[in-house]
């Protein structure tokens, strides 16, 4: 069957646009291309390529800086302003040896505080949790050199692997992890302590998304050593988790609260008695 065509008027306003456009055809594939090749030379349970003498390994990091050199070449003059690429470039790959070191804490952290985890290398290699956390300390360093658009391209890739939404602009700390994962969501200017972990539907957003906040903190701040159980929701810039605390399951929390603390949602529980429900209530704390 001979389908209609588009209205010419509408095609002529697409290649209008697409001549317009300044985003470049593939950065991103190729902004997830140089993700997927940094973790690969960080940990070889990602390589595409068995390095097994330093030379080699060295060459692929050579080929890794002249990637970067060719995404900031691209994404600089139409996205933001770099003084020098080619000395953020150096700077990135100076903190590559911070990073493995940052990512190999979170490793442990997965493999010691998940009772499933049966070794280190199943972590590193299945578990989304330290996938989105590696991807998410790749992109945070370019962020924090001030690279436009690609951190939020490696932030997106895994979110899109792994149903885990965090920004670039976080700031994590050591030994973080996020146990299962799907629905996590850490906002942009959110502060996370050492040892903190996370389970699956956690938000740490904004109270507001009014656009005249965005140079604010609108994000919480979790201090070390805290647990935040399933579906989880604190928001808002000023309020601060303390260290220790541990904050159940469900819990909606829009203030403070000090260290040690621990906050849970309490529901109401009907006891049945036989086929029929008693006005008896019993109170759980969940």
């Amino acid at each position: 069957m001979t389908r209609p065509p588009l209205p010419p008027d509408f095609v002529a306003r697409l290649a209008r646009e697409h001549a317009a456009c300044a985003v470049p055809v593939g950065i991103g594939a190729q902004a997830e291309e140089f993700a997927r090749g940094t973790l690969g030379i960080l940990f070889a349970h990602h390589a595409t390529s068995p390095w097994r003498d330093e030379g080699a390994l060295a060459a692929a990091v050579d080929g890794l800086r002249a990637q970067l050199a060719g995404l900031l070449e691209v994404v600089v003059p139409r996205f933001g302003a770099i003084a020098d690429p080619g000395a953020e470039v150096d700077r990135f790959m100076a903190q590559l040896p911070a990073i493995h070191h940052a990512l190999d804490l979170d490793a442990d952290a997965h493999d010691q505080g998940d009772p499933a985890a049966t070794c280190r290398d199943e972590v590193i290699l299945a578990y989304p949790g330290f996938r989105a956390v590696a991807l998410h300390r790749i992109a945070h360093a370019l962020h924090e050199l001030g690279v436009p658009l690609v951190p939020r391209l490696i932030g997106e890739l895994a979110h899109r692997e792994t149903g885990i939404d965090i920004h670039p602009g976080a700031s994590i700390g050591a030994a973080f992890s996020i146990d299962h994962g799907t629905g996590v969501v850490v906002g942009e200017t959110a502060v996370i302590g050492d040892r903190v972990k996370l389970y699956q539907g956690v938000t740490l957003g904004a109270a507001s998304v009014r656009k005249d906040l965005a140079n604010t903190k609108r994000h919480p701040t979790v201090g070390d050593d805290v647990v935040i159980y399933a579906n989880a929701t604190i928001l808002g810039g000023d309020t601060v988790i303390g260290a220790g605390s541990i904050i159940g399951g469900n819990v909606w929390l829009t203030r403070s609260v000090p260290p040690g603390s621990v906050v849970s949602h309490e529901a109401t529980v009907g006891r049945l008695r036989g086929a029929e429900r008693s006005d008896d209530l019993l109170e759980f704390h969940i």
